[in-house]
């Protein structure tokens, strides 16, 4: 065997912590990342709880903080994470909806030193925002962009792209423009937890997704100096893997709303994993001695075609999660690859999206009655 493949990782920090403050969410969108059981977790992190992993991660050598959901602004307590994490000299990116979010809490976010503020949209007209996210938030969103634009905060809009929205795409990209934004987010929607729940309703036909890359392109060089524009290909139209999470136990920390700690946020789906809890261990213990995040750490854990493929550290084998999925099995070839023996399994789902019938399943939304339906 390759002496690579065999060779333990050298570890370094965990240089990006995603607090996932809440699964509680307003919105109902038909492609959440929230595991499909989220309602299962009801028994949150307290703000001490926050403030500590805050700490110990920060000593570890974290730099980039996230604090997302569900909706983080479902808890009264953000201002205060905020604070702390500015104190700490983290850098600090709120990601919302923007439902809960008012002039005053963000006057009080600016003044405790929050840095940045992604906003999502589902898409560019009231009556597809609210469908797709089965709520009327349209309105409200647009108010707080303005809002944010006001308190001197980078305009940065996401708007999760997908085949009930991707033919869209201009009037999406002019509305953030409109709206002065001063980077957009146009990220194709991937395929786990809700948005696999939905993929015969979501997966783009490759028309489409060519389409919406000339427009993007279009839009890219119009707005070159005045707007960036970021487009993220979906995994199933690619012919090798992402490095997931920039490789697994290298980059990222996330932390569930209960205290579970995985190296990426939808890993909890995994079986054969314990995932540690913060309420038990230590951020140190978490990131250097646990399984959870050792399992898949470097090229060790490789089988083939992986451990003797030339691009292996590339792309690490691709995400374990869609391994799983698709393969079920968390250790096997990412079958987005041309050399998984289950790349047929993607090839199959690609094929179906070319096709302009209406899947016989109706659209699930992220209810929580939804969601104890599938616990």
């Amino acid at each position: 065997m390759n002496a690579a493949v065999t060779t333990s990782p050298v570890v370094g920090p965990p240089l990006w912590l995603l607090l996932e403050l809440t699964y509680r969410c307003p919105l109902q969108c038909v492609f959440c990342y929230n595991p499909i059981d989220f309602a299962k977790v009801e028994d949150e992190l307290t703000t001490e709880e926050w403030i500590r992993v805050l700490r110990e991660a920060r000593a570890l050598g974290s730099v980039q903080l996230g604090l997302s959901g569900g909706e983080p602004l479902m808890r009264d307590d953000v201002e205060a994470i905020a604070d702390e994490a500015h104190r700490l000299g983290y850098y600090t990116n709120l990601i919302t909806s923007g439902v809960g979010l008012t002039r005053e809490r963000l006057s009080e976010l600016k003044r405790v030193g929050l840095d940045h503020i992604q906003l999502s949209f589902q898409d560019s007209t009231k009556e597809m925002n609210d469908f797709l996210s089965h709520t009327r938030t349209f309105e409200l969103k647009k108010r707080c962009a303005e809002w944010i634009k006001e308190h001197g905060y980078p305009m940065v809009v996401n708007c999760v792209i997908h085949r009930l929205n991707i033919d869209h795409l201009d009037t999406i990209i002019d509305m953030a423009v409109r709206m002065g934004a001063d980077y957009l987010e146009l990220a194709n929607t991937q395929y786990y937890s809700w948005a696999h729940l939905n993929r015969e309703h979501l997966l783009p036909s490759r028309e489409q997704l060519q389409k919406a890359e000339q427009t993007m392109q279009t839009w890219r060089e119009r707005m070159k100096g005045k707007m960036k524009i970021f487009f993220v290909v979906p995994d199933y139209y690619e012919q090798r893997p992402k490095k997931c999470v920039n490789g697994w136990g290298t980059t990222l920390a996330t932390i569930a709303p209960d205290g579970m700690a995985m190296p990426c946020h939808t890993a909890r789906m995994l079986p054969g994993l314990s995932f540690p809890n913060v309420r038990a261990r230590s951020m140190k213990e978490i990131w250097f001695d646990s399984d959870a995040f050792n399992r898949f750490r470097g090229q060790g854990w490789m089988k083939e075609p992986c451990a003797s493929c030339e691009e292996r550290e590339k792309d690490f084998g691709g995400c374990r999660c869609q391994a799983y999925l698709l393969a079920h099995d968390a250790a096997a070839a990412d079958p987005v690859c041309s050399k998984s023996p289950h790349h047929r399994v993607v090839v199959s789902a690609v094929e179906r999206a070319q096709q302009t019938r209406v899947p016989e399943a109706p659209l699930v939304f992220r209810r929580p009655e939804n969601s104890r339906s599938y616990s």
